[in-house]
Protein backbone atom coordinates (compact mmCIF):
# COMPACT_ATOMS: atom_id res chain seq x y z
CA UNK A 1 0.00 0.00 0.00
CA UNK A 2 1.15 3.31 -0.87
CA UNK A 3 0.56 6.67 1.27
CA UNK A 4 -1.19 9.50 -0.37
CA UNK A 5 1.06 12.24 -1.81
CA UNK A 6 0.76 15.33 0.18
CA UNK A 7 0.53 18.60 -0.88
CA UNK A 8 3.46 21.32 0.34
CA UNK A 9 0.04 22.76 2.43
CA UNK A 10 -0.79 19.59 3.72
CA UNK A 11 2.57 18.20 4.62
CA UNK A 12 2.61 21.60 6.94
CA UNK A 13 4.60 23.50 4.54
CA UNK A 14 3.87 27.21 4.23
CA UNK A 15 2.11 27.92 0.71
CA UNK A 16 3.99 29.99 -1.37
CA UNK A 17 3.18 33.43 -1.30
CA UNK A 18 0.84 34.83 -4.14
CA UNK A 19 2.01 36.93 -6.76
CA UNK A 20 2.55 40.61 -6.32
CA UNK A 21 4.59 43.19 -7.68
CA UNK A 22 4.72 45.18 -10.58
CA UNK A 23 4.73 42.02 -13.02
CA UNK A 24 1.44 40.77 -11.45
CA UNK A 25 -0.30 43.87 -11.32
CA UNK A 26 0.55 44.37 -14.90
CA UNK A 27 -0.59 41.18 -15.89
CA UNK A 28 -3.69 41.86 -14.37
CA UNK A 29 -4.31 45.05 -16.09
CA UNK A 30 -3.13 43.75 -19.89
CA UNK A 31 -5.93 40.87 -19.08
CA UNK A 32 -8.70 43.40 -17.69
CA UNK A 33 -8.02 45.47 -20.90
CA UNK A 34 -8.14 42.68 -23.05
CA UNK A 35 -11.67 41.56 -21.74
CA UNK A 36 -12.54 44.99 -22.07
CA UNK A 37 -11.37 45.07 -25.67
CA UNK A 38 -13.18 41.78 -26.56
CA UNK A 39 -16.43 43.07 -24.76
CA UNK A 40 -16.14 46.30 -26.74
CA UNK A 41 -15.56 44.21 -29.84
CA UNK A 42 -18.56 42.05 -29.62
CA UNK A 43 -21.02 44.99 -28.79
CA UNK A 44 -19.60 46.87 -31.58
CA UNK A 45 -20.14 43.75 -34.17
CA UNK A 46 -23.96 42.97 -32.63
CA UNK A 47 -24.71 46.16 -33.08
CA UNK A 48 -23.41 46.60 -36.60
CA UNK A 49 -25.42 43.23 -36.88
CA UNK A 50 -28.85 44.63 -35.87
CA UNK A 51 -27.92 47.73 -37.89
CA UNK A 52 -30.36 47.42 -41.00
CA UNK A 53 -28.50 47.42 -43.83
CA UNK A 54 -29.33 49.37 -47.63
CA UNK A 55 -32.79 49.45 -49.35
CA UNK A 56 -32.52 46.91 -52.07
CA UNK A 57 -33.97 49.26 -55.37
CA UNK A 58 -36.51 51.26 -55.14
CA UNK A 59 -39.71 51.03 -52.82
CA UNK A 60 -42.26 50.48 -55.97
CA UNK A 61 -42.27 46.36 -55.46
CA UNK A 62 -42.86 47.00 -51.59
CA UNK A 63 -45.97 49.59 -52.51
CA UNK A 64 -46.93 46.82 -55.50
CA UNK A 65 -47.49 44.00 -53.07
CA UNK A 66 -50.60 42.23 -51.59
CA UNK A 67 -51.58 40.05 -48.83
CA UNK A 68 -54.08 38.04 -47.28
CA UNK A 69 -55.38 39.02 -44.26
CA UNK A 70 -56.97 36.82 -41.56
CA UNK A 71 -60.22 36.96 -42.21
CA UNK A 72 -60.05 36.12 -45.47
CA UNK A 73 -59.74 39.53 -47.05
CA UNK A 74 -56.88 40.88 -49.17
CA UNK A 75 -54.50 43.53 -47.97
CA UNK A 76 -53.22 45.79 -50.43
CA UNK A 77 -50.16 47.75 -49.71
CA UNK A 78 -50.88 50.65 -51.97
CA UNK A 79 -53.90 51.43 -50.17
CA UNK A 80 -51.78 52.63 -47.34
CA UNK A 81 -49.62 54.40 -49.57
CA UNK A 82 -49.12 58.52 -48.77
CA UNK A 83 -49.91 58.25 -45.46
CA UNK A 84 -47.49 58.15 -42.41
CA UNK A 85 -47.26 54.07 -41.93
CA UNK A 86 -45.75 51.81 -39.10
CA UNK A 87 -44.95 48.43 -40.92
CA UNK A 88 -44.51 45.99 -38.12
CA UNK A 89 -43.06 42.29 -39.75
CA UNK A 90 -43.59 39.80 -36.45
CA UNK A 91 -44.84 36.24 -36.09
CA UNK A 92 -46.68 34.54 -33.40
CA UNK A 93 -43.19 31.97 -32.70
CA UNK A 94 -40.75 35.13 -31.54
CA UNK A 95 -41.40 35.80 -27.96
CA UNK A 96 -39.85 39.93 -28.76
CA UNK A 97 -43.03 40.12 -31.22
CA UNK A 98 -45.55 39.10 -29.16
CA UNK A 99 -44.36 40.89 -26.29
CA UNK A 100 -44.24 44.31 -28.46
CA UNK A 101 -47.50 43.83 -29.75
CA UNK A 102 -49.33 45.09 -27.03
CA UNK A 103 -47.60 48.56 -26.87
CA UNK A 104 -47.59 48.48 -30.87
CA UNK A 105 -51.56 48.13 -30.18
CA UNK A 106 -51.71 51.35 -27.58
CA UNK A 107 -49.76 53.19 -29.99
CA UNK A 108 -51.72 52.35 -33.27
CA UNK A 109 -55.15 53.39 -30.52
CA UNK A 110 -53.46 56.66 -29.38
CA UNK A 111 -52.26 57.89 -32.91
CA UNK A 112 -55.07 56.55 -35.13
CA UNK A 113 -56.86 60.10 -35.46
CA UNK A 114 -53.71 61.85 -36.19
CA UNK A 115 -53.04 60.09 -39.22
CA UNK A 116 -51.09 57.42 -38.17
CA UNK A 117 -51.46 53.79 -39.66
CA UNK A 118 -49.92 50.25 -38.58
CA UNK A 119 -49.85 47.16 -40.08
CA UNK A 120 -48.46 43.82 -38.88
CA UNK A 121 -47.02 41.73 -41.17
CA UNK A 122 -47.43 38.24 -39.89
CA UNK A 123 -44.29 36.09 -41.10
CA UNK A 124 -46.11 33.19 -39.91
CA UNK A 125 -48.83 30.50 -41.20
CA UNK A 126 -52.87 31.50 -41.51
CA UNK A 127 -53.58 29.39 -38.72
CA UNK A 128 -51.27 29.87 -35.75
CA UNK A 129 -51.72 33.65 -36.26
CA UNK A 130 -55.84 33.23 -36.78
CA UNK A 131 -55.05 31.33 -33.25
CA UNK A 132 -53.50 33.82 -31.53
CA UNK A 133 -55.28 36.85 -32.35
CA UNK A 134 -58.32 35.36 -31.33
CA UNK A 135 -56.75 35.35 -27.82
CA UNK A 136 -54.73 38.08 -28.22
CA UNK A 137 -56.16 40.66 -30.18
CA UNK A 138 -54.73 44.23 -31.63
CA UNK A 139 -56.17 47.41 -33.23
CA UNK A 140 -54.68 47.28 -36.42
CA UNK A 141 -54.88 45.33 -39.16
CA UNK A 142 -52.43 42.26 -39.83
CA UNK A 143 -51.73 40.56 -42.59
CA UNK A 144 -50.34 37.12 -43.78
CA UNK A 145 -46.99 37.67 -45.59
CA UNK A 146 -45.36 34.34 -44.61
CA UNK A 147 -42.22 33.26 -45.94
CA UNK A 148 -41.89 36.00 -48.53
CA UNK A 149 -42.51 38.49 -45.48
CA UNK A 150 -38.80 37.45 -44.60
CA UNK A 151 -37.19 38.47 -48.12
CA UNK A 152 -40.02 41.27 -48.41
CA UNK A 153 -38.00 42.66 -44.94
CA UNK A 154 -34.24 41.92 -46.36
CA UNK A 155 -35.27 44.27 -49.08
CA UNK A 156 -36.27 46.87 -46.41
CA UNK A 157 -32.95 46.43 -44.67
CA UNK A 158 -33.41 43.21 -42.72
CA UNK A 159 -29.86 42.04 -43.82
CA UNK A 160 -30.01 39.39 -40.74
CA UNK A 161 -33.97 38.25 -41.38
CA UNK A 162 -34.24 38.87 -37.66
CA UNK A 163 -37.28 39.82 -35.76
CA UNK A 164 -39.30 41.68 -35.22
CA UNK A 165 -38.11 44.81 -37.50
CA UNK A 166 -40.37 47.43 -38.26
CA UNK A 167 -40.12 50.49 -40.76
CA UNK A 168 -41.77 53.76 -40.46
CA UNK A 169 -42.84 55.39 -43.88
CA UNK A 170 -44.14 58.73 -44.17
CA UNK A 171 -46.68 60.68 -45.81
CA UNK A 172 -44.84 60.45 -49.21
CA UNK A 173 -43.79 56.42 -48.72
CA UNK A 174 -40.67 56.89 -48.03
CA UNK A 175 -38.52 55.21 -45.20
CA UNK A 176 -37.95 57.54 -42.51
CA UNK A 177 -36.86 55.14 -39.53
CA UNK A 178 -35.99 51.43 -39.15
CA UNK A 179 -35.30 48.95 -36.36
CA UNK A 180 -34.42 45.43 -36.41
CA UNK A 181 -35.31 43.76 -32.61
CA UNK A 182 -38.23 45.04 -30.35
CA UNK A 183 -39.34 48.76 -30.16
CA UNK A 184 -40.10 50.57 -27.38
CA UNK A 185 -42.03 53.55 -26.07
CA UNK A 186 -39.30 56.21 -26.00
CA UNK A 187 -38.38 54.44 -29.69
CA UNK A 188 -41.78 55.06 -31.16
CA UNK A 189 -42.16 58.32 -29.16
CA UNK A 190 -38.88 59.67 -31.04
CA UNK A 191 -40.60 57.73 -34.54
CA UNK A 192 -43.35 59.80 -34.22
CA UNK A 193 -41.91 63.40 -33.45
Amino acid sequence: MTAPKLSPESAGAPAPPPATGPSARTRRWALAAVGVAAAAAGAGLALKRFTPGEIEGDLSDFWGRSFPTPDGGTLALSSLRGQRLLVNFWATWCPPCVEELPLLSAFYNENKANGWHLLGLAVDKAAPVTQFLARTPVSFPVALAGLEGTELSRTLGNNVGALPFSVLFDADGRVRQRKIGQLDAAELARWKG
